[in-house]
């Protein structure tokens, strides 16, 4: 049995059944003639379904016929997908002619069925090339990493140049979920990917600033529900990259106020926390592969306080600040030292040598920002010897941990740097030691 639309706001649809009420999740049609898809958000009661249009479509009236579909929204999965480029709902963005409707799918609402315990093994660091965060945050398999900033400090840039390094170098499996940002970003890495032949060896899901926020909330669940196929089914390893995980929690925010839900104190959605758990607990690994997962946070006003930031931070390993100000120094990327923090920065995981030398750089860096106000006063050479070493050690690091990037070489004309993990030890004792 169908239902009828009883009301109309904005991308919001109330649908009335008169029996078998459809589940949270399911796809509904409504029958004009776009056969425009719902998913069911919520439950109002025992007859009324609180539906999103997933597609913003005009042409949808109160007591038109919706028909169930007994099914939640289902993207193809597969090698076919390997290489492509899909929205939330798994229709091609790249031109090129959809997946057959018997092609193999699956429901972005399962939860990956590989089991969840992960065999516990020598932690893996893999190699970034990136001085700063492999000096600060280890790159580490199967734990997730953010990298955090405000508009323009370089987050997505950073991004693009961790896939160019970690992907060519591994030659694994690579996904990544464009959520709420430009398309122009989006173009621009696509042709990153293309001019370095790593777009065969990635799957890309976008659901870009001009979609309406019921698919940029779902693009996110769409791709780590095909990257848990291919971790689960054909026991990979994969790489998960998500620009922007803000702007997911935007995205819910806007639903949330669409349907009238009271917000909470900090003035995002009542079930924020929830929103990002149940897409951060899905980026985990179990004794079938695992999922490393890189994510851009970005922090609105410059605010590292935001209550959004927040909840996304708390679900991270390492978290990599990127600063205005530093940017403005002409550092990039423009890592501010002193907020960035990594729990896997220990001896257990990088080894006794960098471990030693990273709290060696973290004192120094420290004291630099405690006197850099009191030079501002009285001057350098004010300062005991013992300072101004230490005031000279830290502007060498903070020169130091500046580099040429890959993927902007066609931009400012200068080849990009690669630089082992050894090479960067090398390097800072040099300037320390």
């Amino acid at each position: 049995m169908g239902g009828l639309v009883v009301a109309v706001k904005d991308l919001i649809i109330r649908v009335e059944f008169e029996s078998e009420i459809p589940n949270v999740g399911e796809v509904l049609i409504v029958q004009n003639k776009q056969k425009s898809p719902l998913m069911v958000e919520s439950l109002a009661n025992d007859t009324t379904a609180v539906c999103v249009n997933l597609r913003s479509s005009k042409n949808i009236q109160k007591s038109m016929v919706v028909e169930r579909t007994g099914k939640g929204v289902e993207i193809p999965v597969g090698d076919d997908t390997i290489g492509r480029v899909f929205d939330a709902l798994g229709e091609p963005l790249d031109g090129k002619p959809p997946m057959a409707k018997d092609h193999l799918r699956k429901n972005i609402q399962d939860i990956g069925v590989g089991g969840s315990g992960f065999l516990a093994s020598k932690p893996e660091v893999l190699e970034t090339g990136i001085k700063v965060i492999d000096f600060f945050t280890p790159f580490v398999k199967g734990r997730k990493i953010g990298v955090v900033g405000g508009a323009g400090v370089g987050k997505t840039v950073l991004t693009m140049e961790l896939i160019h390094n970690i992907a060519r170098s591994n030659a694994g499996l690579s996904f990544f979920a464009g959520i709420g940002e430009r398309v122009r970003e989006g173009y621009e890495l696509i042709e990153t990917l293309q001019e370095y032949d790593l777009l065969k060896n990635t799957c890309m899901f976008f659901g870009q600033m001009n979609e309406n926020p019921a698919i940029r909330s779902l693009v996110g669940i769409s791709a780590v529900a095909a990257a848990e196929y291919f971790r689960d089914e054909e026991h990979k390893d994969i790489l998960f990259f998500a620009d922007n995980m803000y702007r997911f929690v935007q995205a819910k925010n806007e639903l949330a106020t669409i349907m009238d839900q009271v917000p909470s104190e900090g003035g995002y959605q009542s079930t924020i926390f929830s929103d990002v758990k149940v897409l951060q607990d899905r980026l985990s690994s179990n004794q079938n592969g695992s999922i490393t997962s890189v994510q851009t946070i970005y922090v609105p006003a410059d605010d590292l306080s935001d209550p959004a930031v927040q909840a996304i931070q708390h679900e991270l390993d390492s978290v990599i600040v990127l600063s205005r100000k530093v940017a403005e120094q002409g550092i990039r990327p423009a890592v501010d030292l002193n907020q960035t923090v990594s729990s896997l920065l220990s001896p257990d995981v990088v080894g006794e040598r960098h471990y030693l030398l990273s709290v060696q750089v973290q004192q120094i860096i420290q004291k630099y920002e405690q006197i850099k106000g009191i030079i501002a006063i009285i001057g350098e050479n004010e300062l005991s010897p013992a300072d101004r070493a230490d005031y000279a050690k830290a502007k060498k690091l903070n020169q130091y941990f500046s580099q040429y990037m890959h993927v902007t070489e066609r931009l400012n004309g200068v080849k990009g740097e690669y630089f082992t993990i050894d090479q960067t030890l090398k390097g800072i004792e040099e300037i320390v030691v």
